[in-house]
């Protein structure tokens, strides 16, 4: 007869826990990523796996921030120099000066791309509580320019919709 109480009071514990979880408000977290000393933040829903930046084979007349195709588990990827996409750097990178930090971030196939960005590094990731949002800029900004925010260590943040940008026209446009 213990065993039946303990069992039940068990179950109603897991019931208050779950019905808890499931009413909290879940907190927005990103990936953060370094692309010519700018930080990023990518939403996680919208971020797929990480790779490291290689296997990258050209493709001519495109882009110079179109890097190429990689096959990346299976499927095949355009790469784009996210840091020269931005235009945060005068020339894109070129696979021969890739740094040992570079990586290749892919979409998450939701976004309905078929991409991976590479980035200069990885920062870790981020979440509500340790961002500070801040007031937009002044001026037109892209569809894909989310909020800025920034850190506890005065970096500041731009967020980057990842599936606008997979959207975004100019994005989508590779031939040069």
């Amino acid at each position: 007869m213990a065993k039946r109480e303990a069992l039940r009071e068990l179950q109603s514990r897991l019931a208050q826990r779950l019905q808890a979880a499931m009413s909290e408000v879940p907190a927005a977290s990103w990936l953060a990523v370094q692309c010519a000393g700018v930080g990023l933040i990518f939403p996680l829903r919208t971020a797929g796996e990480i790779f490291t930046a290689a296997g990258v084979l050209p493709v001519p007349h495109t882009q110079p921030w179109f890097l190429g195709v990689a096959n990346l588990r299976g499927g095949l990827h355009g790469v784009v120099d996210m840091g020269a996409f931005l235009g945060l750097r005068k020339r894109p990178l070129t696979l021969d000066n890739l740094g040992d930090q570079a990586r290749l971030l892919a979409l998450n196939p939701s976004t309905g791309g078929h991409c991976a960005l590479l980035v200069d590094r990885l920062a870790g990731l981020r979440n509500q509580p340790q961002l500070t949002r801040l007031p937009d800029p002044p001026g037109a900004r892209p569809a894909f320019a989310g909020a800025l925010f920034r850190d506890h260590q005065q970096q500041v943040w731009q967020e980057i919709d990842l599936a606008a940008l997979a959207q975004q026209e100019q994005f989508l446009g590779i031939a040069a």
